[in-house]
């Protein structure tokens, strides 16, 4: 602990104004603290050395800029990249049976559709499910079974009316 000694008193002493700076640099107050703690996390890792600088807070706050900057270079690449290549095209509204199906399997209960989604979404066995879930196979096969009835209910509107409330 000795390698850090004085550290919390400097980190103390300096992080308001850092804060300030970085902020006044980037007019992002979030982005100025994730910058100033990155740029202390730094500082810590490396406090022996860092505490024997004459300046060891401009050592700090060049870190915090140049964490800022690399920041910015990667906004300015990721519009460029848009401007270049543009969007995808739009994705296609949900068909009327995309909407149907997420709306019955929100019905289910938690463990129903989490069955149901690993096996037939997901491809899973019955016992790769049992297995991710730490659920006995069994349990798997009866919580698919009654998913499977509830589902057809509430997507099937001619189906009689006691499996519509499975």
């Amino acid at each position: 602990m000795a390698e850090h000694s004085g550290f919390e008193e400097f980190y103390t002493g300096t992080r308001h104004r850092l804060i300030m700076y970085l902020y006044a640099m980037t007019g992002d107050r979030a982005e100025a603290q994730d910058a100033a703690q990155e740029a202390y996390v730094r500082a810590w890792q490396r406090w022996s050395t860092v505490s024997s600088y004459d300046n060891p807070e401009a050592w700090v706050r060049t870190v915090g800029q140049r964490l800022c900057l690399n920041h910015w270079r990667k906004a300015r690449n990721r519009i460029g990249a848009y401007l270049r290549h543009g969007t995808g095209p739009d994705a296609d509204p949900p068909s009327e049976n995309t909407v149907a199906l997420i709306s019955a399997l929100k019905q289910l209960s938690v463990a129903e559709r989490q069955a149901v989604a690993m096996h037939h979404l997901m491809d899973l066995s019955v016992a790769e499910v049992a297995a991710q879930t730490g659920v006995p196979v069994n349990t798997i096969k009866t919580r698919l079974a009654r998913g499977r009835r509830a589902l057809a209910g509430l997507l099937d509107e001619d189906a009689p009316e006691e499996y519509a409330h499975a």
